[in-house]
């Protein structure tokens, strides 16, 4: 249309030109104010149009727009069919709705470059963001080398997720108490939420009704004190088979590692599933593929909305897993339905496995939310991958470090030897008598936390650490293993000592945030009992009965101590060892 009205056809430059304009939207006058200024190439009349002629006549429409003092443009094509009459009120609403969902994208646009107080980090490059500045190392080494330059709350930008890092006991407060109901939801993770059936389990579920459902059961009646000493006679039964295991491999070098996670993934699955079974011994190599699995990074979930990189993220592997694990959960859950009806009438009350626990609680039908099959296999896979890595990894580094320093070494032994005597087995009737060896678990566990990153959360809603925000749904990651060996809170952070734990309040059950093994708030691992208690057993035993030497004559400073990653920190590489029995065991 051209400025004295006529209609100009082709597509020359008075048909662009930009004119002063009140927007009318189906017929109505509706001056557009507040902060916009509109321009447009035509006015809009209430007039029939003509018969358009057999051409494509492209008109443009631009609407400038302010916000926040800064002009945003719009291009607005409007496209004419051809020999069709195009009745004036479909035409302004398609125009309407097109102009609508325009200056929803400048809003959008507007508010996303608002000026945020993000805590400092490094500078980051174009699309992949910070990825680059963890390639190629330990994460959790890399996270305090980057804190040490940027500060305890640090930004990192991985892909199109937002990260907030926390490094100091100060900050983790802030995070897991302060704000704890604020960074309550874990992030959907590509991986954990196949593994975990839809984030069904304890570990991964979003922070919801049913959350707080399954949490209740765990520390009321799957991890209670009651139902943790109830399994005794398993963790002791379990125990003096790898005794006896070891015993005969004395003088002999063997693999002390995959002993240990080996005789944990048993003791754990009876406690978990009942009696051993054929099911359950496929399940531990899964097990392991899976807490490796769980640990890596994922492209998929780096950059969320380019849903094609799925294909190129390894998610077949973790598919390829739950299928197999899902099998033989079904086929264990399957057995155990059909043995207690065989049960005598007294005897269906015995619970002595988690299992029977959670399908009680099924049947009963009391619950709230119903426990479907699936979730009581999410459940029972947390308990079942999480505490036997916990215990075991735990063990594994606490004998590395035994065998690195005689004196805590040979002080350890004497405690143990001097409480249980010439009983020639250690029960966990005198547990509580060793002091010293606790001194020794929290030591290890400050050094090497069993998830050195603790499970990443997600903020519900925006919210300030320390004067920096944190805006709604970024991640933040914790990192634990910096944090217990943060030097302005622990004197000779890096050295193994476990006597600076004597007379101290310090514990690893959330209270002290210097001290994380386990997390803090509502978010903390709801199984410290379990593991703690497979932990002091083992180690007692393994200080009791044996002396230790490394192989081939190897000196003990020269033992390799490098980490290993997954969702636990193993030792990278397994750690041999030769036993000498001293106390033959008299299971």
């Amino acid at each position: 249309m051209t400025r004295d009205g006529s209609r100009s056809w082709g597509g020359g430059a008075q048909a662009k030109e930009e004119r002063e304009l009140t927007l009318i939207f189906l017929g109505v006058n509706s001056n557009i104010r507040g902060g916009f200024r509109e321009r447009r190439g035509a006015r809009a009349r209430p007039s029939p149009p003509p018969l358009i002629r057999p051409c494509i006549d492209q008109r443009i429409c631009k609407v400038r727009i302010c916000f926040n003092s800064t002009n945003y443009s719009i291009f607005l094509p409007v496209f004419m069919m051809e020999n069709q009459f195009l009745p004036s009120p479909i035409m302004l609403l398609a125009s309407s709705l097109f102009f609508i969902l325009a200056l929803l994208k400048i809003w959008k646009i507007s508010t996303s470059n608002t000026p945020l107080n993000l805590p400092p980090g490094p500078t980051k490059l174009p699309v992949i963001g910070n990825i680059h500045q963890l390639i190629g190392y330990s994460p959790h080494r890399r996270l305090r080398y980057l804190a040490n330059q940027y500060g305890s709350i640090m930004h990192l930008q991985l892909g199109q997720v937002m990260n907030t890092v926390i490094s100091s006991p100060e900050a983790a407060m802030e995070v897991m108490k302060t704000h704890d109901i604020a960074f309550a939801q874990r992030p959907s993770l590509s991986a954990a939420v196949i593994i975990s059936y839809d984030s069904s389990d304890i570990v991964f579920a979003p922070y919801s009704d049913y959350w707080k459902q399954v949490r209740k059961l765990c520390v009321q009646e799957l991890l209670s004190t009651v139902r943790v000493q109830s399994f005794r006679s398993i963790r002791e039964e379990e125990g003096s088979k790898l005794i006896h295991a070891i015993a005969s491999c004395s003088g002999k070098p063997f693999n002390f590692s995959r002993k240990i996670f080996s005789s944990a993934y048993g003791m754990v699955g009876r406690a978990a599933f009942g009696e051993k079974c054929k099911e359950q011994e496929e399940f531990i190599p899964l097990a392991e593929e899976i807490a490796r699995a769980l640990g890596e990074f994922n492209l998929a979930d780096l950059f969320p909305s380019f849903k094609f990189l799925r294909r190129f993220s390894g998610i077949s592997t973790i598919e390829r897993l739950h299928k197999a694990t899902d099998r033989i959960i079904e086929n264990i859950i399957n057995d155990r339905r059909a043995a207690k009806k065989s049960l005598k009438a007294e005897e269906k009350g015995e619970e002595n496995n988690l299992l029977d626990v959670l399908l009680r609680l099924q049947e009963d039908g009391d619950l709230e939310i119903p426990l479907t099959d699936n979730k009581i296999k999410a459940v029972i896979s947390d308990v079942f991958i999480a505490g036997s890595e916990t215990s075991s990894t735990a063990i594994e580094w606490a004998m590395s470090e035994l065998l690195r320093n005689p004196r805590v070494m040979h002080k350890a032994q004497e405690e143990v030897r001097r409480v249980y005597g010439k009983k020639g087995k250690v029960d966990e009737s005198e547990l509580h008598q060793l002091d010293y060896l606790k001194l020794v678990i929290k030591e290890t566990l400050r050094l090497y936390p069993p998830a050195p990153l603790l499970l990443p959360r997600q903020s519900r809603e925006s919210c300030k650490i320390n004067g920096y925000d944190i805006p709604i749904n970024s991640h933040v990651i914790i990192n634990a293993w910096a944090i217990g060996r943060h030097p302005n809170h622990w004197k000779e952070a890096e050295k193994f000592h476990p006597e600076r734990f004597t007379d101290s309040s310090v514990d690893f059950k959330g209270n002290s945030f210097e001290f994380i093994p386990f997390g803090a708030g509502r978010r903390m691992c709801p199984g410290i009992a379990f593991a703690t208690a497979n932990i002091e057993l083992s180690l007692a035993q393994f200080l009791y009965h044996f002396d230790w030497q490394l192989p081939n004559g190897m000196k003990l400073e020269s033992l390799d101590m490098a980490e290993g990653f997954g969702a636990t920190m193993r030792r990278k590489n397994d750690l041999h060892l030769i036993p000498i029995l001293v106390h033959s065991p008299s299971y």
